[in-house]
This record gives structure tokens, C-alpha cells and sequence, in this order.
């Protein structure tokens, strides 16, 4: 139990103090082997075989990272810009709101999960900076349109974390309809709601004003400017480029062969020569790849965490030491899934782990399926919000910080953590205690 508290501790401390959020993951899994009692070179091996559980996730960044920056050098996202200076110009708390419904809409209506945050919103830094939007607000209504679709809907990406839940917990001995999820999940998706309307009008109303210049290299300003480039047939080729590669994605459940069917199309297309192949993987391996290493090595650590039994451990003696099925016993099982996710870094993947211990404490102490539901699945979405190794939180960071202005632990993962994780917390509590 220990372990994993420690190791966590570790990767969230140095985070806090800017060390770089790899080498942070990397400590803590030389931490948590340390610990269990692995030499120093078992636990290093065990961290970098794990890695290879994300690889494909990993590839599937890069290459997105790439298919945005052809997407960028095209200019069509200097024409959406240009409108939304028109429309929104002014109009702070819409503009961010308008954001988070689009980020809502990658996860259920156009499944495409955070591919669309480094097309989008680079080219939107400049505009953020005239009308001093505070970008932690941004991050935060992106990773409110990450998390609150599929913790709250049985569509999409909502589909699978539920189908999910119903599956482990059927595996565990308590059968639940896929159908019913929605009805325990929807108390705690409230408080996200509540999240993101005190980040967005509150806490981040107030105009920020950045004080650091924009990196040279990623200055949103070198997109193309709108208003010097009329609509053409290059715009055309990439609509049909991006669409295409999202009937891939979607028909092959696959990001990589969507992300490369985008990127072969717009050398087709000529959109971007072939000259400028380089280039364009250069920079979107700068825009994404880093993204990309930090998710091979967040896998690793939660591999060391999990063959060592840590997690079992926490889990297990966490639920033994709650007693009945109270305020009290929920709060303690609902931490636990925060310390865990906020390790592992994937709500997805911590619902199996979590799923196999609390079933059949729930069933001894009385909790109702649906309380149970809403105890697995908020405990699973807990820690997914404010980890650094989070794709929750990853994915904003990747757009926001184009321009090297924007930084990943306080100013995406510290808010998203205290407006979600907090609310998900006492609406999960209200929800295992009414349903």
C-alpha cells in the first residue's frame, strides 16, 4: 500500500517543483520497484518492458502531431480563426465554452479524442493572447470535453469506459445492464459540470496577460494569416484530406492508419509538397513526440506498479480497513482509485484493477449495483484529471503550449486537478450514498 503512495507522491513532488514530467515517471518507478523490494536493474526492466503497452498510442501522437502541422501549413485553420475573431472577438467565457463543446464532440459524435486539440487551438494562442484569455481556463474546458462525455454518456468513447465497467463487474460476480451505467455515472458528471462553470466564470474570469515571449519556431502567428489568403482549392484538398482520415479512423478503429491516410492525402493532393516531408515530420514529432515518450514511460511505471502487486495491495487492504457500507467506506475506496489513476495515468485502464476488488466488498457490505457503479467509475475517473501522465491532460498541453508558453503541470494539470477531481470526489459520494 505504501508503495504505490509513495511512488505517486514522488512523480506528483517533483512534477510540483518543474522537473520535467519524464524523468518525475521515471523516479517514480525506480521508487516503486525499489520498494518491493526489486534490485535497481530489475526494476528498470520491468519499467522499460512495460513501455511497449502504449506504443501504439504513442505512434498514433506522432502521427497526428504531423498530420496537424500539414494541416497548419495548408492555412484552412487561418480562415476558422479569422471567423472566430469575427463571431467571438470579445467574448471570453463564450469562446472557452464553445471550446469545451468541441471537445465534447471528439469523444462521442466524431470520435477522434484529443486529435483534434493540435489542429485547433495553436492557431487560436495568438487570438487568446489579444483578448488575454488565462489559457489554464482553455485547459481547462479541454479536459472537461476529454473526460465528462465518456464518464456521463454510453456514446462514443462513453460506450466503451461503460461497456467496460459492466464487463468487469459481471467478471466479479455482479451482473449490471451496459444501459443502467449512465444512471450512477450522471450524479459525479454534475460535478464536473460544476467544475468547469467555476474554472471558466471564476476562478479564470479575470483578463491574464502573458509576460514571455512566444518561441520563434512555434509562434501561432506564422500560420497563415486569413485575411491575405482567400479560400482555395488547397483548403478543399485538406477538408477532404481530414475527412477522409476520420472514415479511416472510424472504419478501421484505428488512429494510425486515419492519421497516415490524412498525411499520404495531402501529398497527393499536393497540399504540401514533397519537399516539405521533412520538415512537416520534424516539426510534428517537436509538437506531439513529447507527449508520446511520456505515455510509453507512464505505461512502464504502471507496469512495475501492477506486476509487483502494489496496486492489489493498496486496493485490497484500503477496502479491508472501511468497514460497512458508509459515507466513510466510500470516501476511503474513492481515494484509493485517485492514488491509483493518478499513477497509472488512464481511467480505461485502472476500471479492470479496481473493478475485481470492490465488486465483492460492495456485495458483502450492502452497496446497490448502481452505487457500486458509481464507486468503480468514479474511482477510475478520479486522477485521470490533474495526472501528468494523462492523455486528459497531455492533450491540452500539446496545443497550448505551442508556443512554449504554457506549462504542463501548473497550468494544466494543478487546475484540472482541483476543479474535477474535487467534485468528483463529493458527487461521487453523493451518488454511492443515494443510489
Amino acid at each position: 500500500m505504501i508503495t504505490v503512495i509513495i511512488s505517486v507522491l514522488v512523480m506528483i513532488l517533483l512534477s510540483l517543483f518543474r522537473v520535467n514530467v519524464v524523468l518525475a515517471i521515471l523516479a517514480a518507478g525506480i521508487t516503486a520497484g525499489l520498494m518491493s523490494g526489486l534490485g535497481l536493474n530489475e526494476g528498470l526492466d520491468l519499467l522499460i518492458t512495460g513501455m511497449g503497452g502504449q506504443a501504439e498510442t504513442a505512434l498514433s501522437y506522432i502521427l497526428l502531431g504531423v498530420f496537424a502541422m500539414m494541416i497548419g501549413y495548408s492555412g484552412i485553420t487561418g480562415v476558422l480563426v479569422s471567423s472566430l475573431v469575427r463571431v467571438l472577438k470579445g467574448k471570453r467565457g463564450f469562446l472557452i465554452m464553445v471550446i469545451a463543446a468541441a471537445a465534447c464532440l471528439s469523444q462521442n459524435v466524431i470520435p477522434v479524442h484529443i486529435a483534434f486539440i493540435p489542429i485547433l487551438i495553436p492557431p487560436l494562442l495568438k487570438l487568446f493572447d489579444e483578448m488575454n484569455i488565462d489559457r489554464r481556463a482553455v485547459a481547462s474546458a479541454l479536459t472537461f470535453g476529454l473526460k465528462a462525455p465518456y464518464v456521463m454518456l454510453p456514446v462514443g468513447f462513453g460506450f466503451i469506459f461503460h461497456n467496460t465497467i459492466a464487463q468487469e463487474m459481471a467478471a466479479s460476480g455482479m451482473e449490471i445492464a451496459v444501459n443502467d451505467i449512465w444512471k450512477a455515472m450522471f450524479i459525479p458528471g454534475l460535478g464536473m459540470i460544476a467544475g468547469l462553470l467555476i474554472a471558466v466564470f471564476v476562478t479564470y474570469r479575470k483578463p491574464r496577460k502573458l509576460e514571455t515571449e512566444p518561441k520563434a519556431s512555434t509562434d501561432p502567428s506564422s500560420y497563415q494569416d486569413a485575411e491575405s489568403s482567400p479560400f482555395t482549392m488547397k483548403h478543399i484538398f485538406t477538408i477532404l484530406a481530414v475527412f477522409a482520415a476520420l472514415i479511416i479512423q472510424i472504419g478501421m478503429d484505428s488512429l494510425i492508419f486515419g492519421a497516415l491516410s490524412g498525411i499520404i492525402l495531402m501529398f497527393i493532393f499536393r497540399v504540401v509538397p514533397f519537399r516539405h516531408g521533412d520538415d512537416m515530420v520534424n516539426d510534428g514529432v517537436k509538437l506531439m513526440g513529447m507527449i508520446a515518450f511520456v505515455m510509453l514511460i507512464a505505461s512502464g511505471f504502471a507496469n512495475v506498479l501492477e506486476e509487483t502487486g502494489a496496486v492489489d495491495d493498496m486496493v485490497s487492504n484500503a477496502v479491508s480497513a472501511a468497514g460497512g457500507a458508509n459515507v466513510m467506506t466510500a470516501a476511503i475506496m474513492l481515494l484509493a482509485g485517485l492514488v491509483v489513476t493518478m499513477g497509472i495515468g488512464t481511467s480505461f485502464g485502472t476500471i479492470p484493477i479496481l473493478a475485481a476488488l470492490f465488486v465483492p466488498f460492495c456485495m458483502s457490505v450492502g452497496f446497490s449495483p448502481l452505487a457500486t457503479v458509481a464507486l468503480i467509475g468514479t474511482a477510475g475517473a478520479m486522477g485521470d484529471a490533474g495526472s501528468p501522465a494523462s492523455d486528459s491532460t497531455l492533450g491540452p498541453t500539446s496545443g497550448l503550449n505551442a508556443d512554449g508558453r504554457h506549462h504542463h503541470i501548473w497550468d494544466t494539470c494543478v487546475p484540472t486537478f482541483l476543479h474535477y477531481n474535487i467534485p468528483l470526489f463529493l458527487f461521487g459520494l453523493i451518488a454511492a450514498v443515494v443510489l
